[in-house]
């Protein structure tokens, strides 16, 4: 191979001639052991072995097509129910019988909302009422059944993939390919929470409750995702639904509903319930069990403040980097900084809003170069367009927004600058890339959920890591390097729920990269939505309440201390596991029992989570109340008598999650709550070569 390239892009050529090096250096690779082979020798007779198979096999090689998927035909289930899990595919745009389906679905008009919704605070009492009544039945329900329901709902979602699309192109403004995904992304969360119900059971010492009714609240920008998933585990659970749906989105959610309702879901355990977002709104979130909220901060403090003791389970906001170091295949950096940040207009909580440069690759002409060129090729319209891959915004630009867009701080300037295309009434905006974002600066520490990335200088990796743990977010993030040292150092010391190692830094999937974030980027217990544990939080256990035994280090040893990658890719590593909190706090309240006490705090020495203890005989709650900012800690395990509003009040505006269950010796239930979850997902491939995931 000899590349012909002007000496200007002589580092182009030699990046070229080195993925060149990797293909024939493979092991599999005959080029590799061409010039040592020898006749008698182990490689020649294994080249020999491979030779002869070759030529046994050559009259057996297949001709026809293996990418046989068809989208006008009726969708087929990827596995059955007891067999393991298995990810439902994405539509493949290549083959010409989907190509038709995809202009169908583009073309489809707009649907419309089939239900009526909720007007007055009576009506919202009432339909909590019903949903109340109908829990009791459901709850009762075996978990195989719910589990057989959920994969009835998956495939009845599956069989409304095309009309999902539509519905989100025109409400949301997705584009088909960011549209497609997202179905996927349903269909799965629907088999795998129902098989989640059935690993409830898998705890024999322990008895699970479900929680009552659960409000479920999802946002805009994933309006058929997120509510399926949140809709799906809280049944799973055994849990009644009130559905809110997002209100600019209410018809994605309303087919997520009928879907259920179609499987066989009754109408009263899964009400949707639309509701204005005034005190009727504000009723109905006060009066259920729990409520599942993804969306801003600013919301889950408001839900919080009406009312404190609020079981609230949250996924909130980020502020996401991309470290990009010398040693980083630019190429591959350019492609995944320029996706994370600017996939559906950027507003996605994971998205990709700050571009960390090490060293000279923030002066790098190439890079910039390459930046430029990809972020200006962007095809911004309508999404409408299957040949758009940047739409509209869902409205005009808020605040922040606004001026991430169009106010620039001191020393920053536009690399590219953006401005606004005039289409038909939408806020549709082309991508931003702005440079010399100081450490500490407004940009630095704000989510703009839009179409706007920021460039700030790191000297070194240390810094770039440091910088970006410096914000109050800790959702998404992620690091482009082939050096395997740069790239253990950063997944030490990163802290973010999930991180992504050359490769971009959004599209989690379900079970393969469980998805949720760290410090205020969550709220609850911590759970990650498609992980493990996610269905098990929605409900309560219970033991006799005599036993004062425990197996805490077993369960360390066998479960929280090893990496787990279930879905064993050979081309990604996808690890999810398990990481101390720093420092939790240990509440002991009026009637605690010394040996409950005793077993906090032996989950603490066994998870090596250092424990701060406050009593109550010797810390009024007014003096702990003063002192909980300063402590640093994200939860508080409270042993005893409830804590009061007051305290909870406190502990909610410092993002201290009241971790008040019942203290149990069981491992794989206490042990949460010393733990943040985190999923690691590292690209093992260059351009379709293997890598060890050891190695560059």
């Amino acid at each position: 191979y000899t590349p012909a390239v002007a000496a200007a892009d002589f580092d182009v050529a030699i990046s070229y001639l080195f993925r060149r090096l990797e293909e024939t250096a493979a092991d599999d690779n005959f080029l590799r052991h061409l010039f040592d082979l020898s006749p008698g020798s182990p490689e020649f007779t294994e080249q020999e072995q491979i030779f002869r198979t070759a030529l046994e096999l050559r009259n057996d090689v297949s001709s026809g097509p293996r990418r046989t998927q068809d989208r006008r035909a009726a969708a087929v289930a990827p596995y059955t129910v007891g067999e393991p899990f298995r990810n439902e595919p994405d539509t493949d745009p290549t083959l010409v019988s989907n190509q038709a389906w995809i202009a169908d679905v583009m073309a489809a008009p707009a649907g419309t909302v089939q239900s009526r919704g909720l007007t007055t605070s009576a009506e919202v009492r009432e339909a909590l009422t019903r949903a109340r009544a109908a829990h009791l039945e459901w709850r009762n329900t075996s978990n195989t059944d719910r589990q057989r329901a959920l994969h009835r709902v998956a495939g009845a979602l599956a069989a409304r993939r095309g009309e999902l699309i539509s519905t989100m192109v025109h409400e949301a403004n997705k584009t088909f390919a960011q549209a497609d995904v997202e179905v996927s992304e349903a269909i799965d969360f629907a088999r795998y929470y129902g098989d989640a119900a059935v690993e409830l059971e898998a705890i024999e010492e322990a008895t699970f409750t479900s929680l009552g009714v659960i409000a479920v609240v999802p946002p805009w920008n994933f309006p058929v995702a997120i509510p399926a998933g949140g809709v799906m585990a809280s049944l799973a659970a055994g849990n009644a639904v009130l559905f809110k749906p997002a209100p600019e989105t209410p018809r994605c959610a309303e087919i997520v509903a009928e879907a259920c309702w179609a499987a066989g879901v009754p109408t009263d355990v899964l009400q949707f319930t639309p509701v204005p977002e005034n005190e009727v709104g504000q009723e109905l979130i006060t009066s259920v069990d729990a409520v599942i909220l993804t969306g801003a901060s600013e919301t889950a403090a408001l839900f919080t403040s009406w009312k404190p003791d609020l079981r609230l389970f949250a996924e909130t906001s980020g502020k996401n980097a991309l470290i990009i170091t010398p040693n980083a295949d630019i190429d591959l950096a350019v492609a995944d900084l320029v996706d994370s940040a600017f996939g559906h207009s950027g507003q996605k909580c994971s998205a990709a809003s700050l571009g960390i440069l090490v060293g000279d690759v923030y002066s790098s002409a190439r890079f910039r170069r390459q930046l430029i060129d990809a972020v200006q090729s962007i095809d911004v319209g309508p999404a409408t367009s299957i040949e758009t891959t940047m739409g509209p915004l869902i409205g005009e630009p808020n605040e922040r927004l606004a001026r991430g867009l169009k106010t620039l701080d001191a020393g920053e300037s536009w690399l590219v600058p953006p401005r606004r295309v005039e289409l038909d009434g939408k806020s549709l905006w082309s991508p931003g890339v702005r440079e010399g974002v100081q450490v500490g600066s407004w940009y630095h520490s704000t989510e703009c959920f839009g179409p706007v990335l920021g460039l700030v200088a790191a000297a070194d990796l240390d810094e770039a890591i440091a910088i970006a743990n410096a914000t109050e977010f800790g959702l998404t993030g992620g690091i482009h390097s082939l050096d395997p040292g740069e790239i253990a150092q950063w997944i030490e010391k990163v802290e973010v729920g999930n991180a992504y190692v050359n490769r971009a830094i959004t599209g989690a999937i379900v079970q393969r990269q469980p998805f949720g974030g760290w410090k205020r980027s969550s709220v609850g217990p911590g759970a990650k939505a498609g992980g493990p544990n996610y269905v098990a939080q929605l409900g309560s256990w219970t033991t006799d309440g005599s036993a004062t035994s425990d197996d805490f280090q077993a369960q360390w040893d066998n479960h929280f201390a090893l990496e787990h990658d279930p879905t064993a890719l050979f081309c990604e590593a996808n690890v999810f596991r398990y990481r101390p909190l720093p420092s939790m706090l240990l509440r002991i309240q009026t009637g605690a029992s010394e040996a409950h006490i005793g077993l906090v705090r032996k989950a603490a020495t066994v998870a090596g989570v250092e424990l701060i203890e406050s009593v109550v005989d010797v810390e009024s709650e007014e003096q702990l109340m003063a002192r909980i900012p300063a402590l640093g800690v994200e939860r508080m395990r409270v042993v005893g008598e409830a804590v009061s509003p007051e305290l909870r009040v406190v502990a909610n505006a410092a993002a201290v999650h009241v971790a008040d269950q019942p203290v149990c010796g069981i491992g794989r239930i206490e042990l949460l709550h010393y733990v943040r979850e985190q999923a690691v997902s590292r690209t093992l491939h260059r351009f379709g070569n293997l890598i060890a995931a050891e190695g560059s």
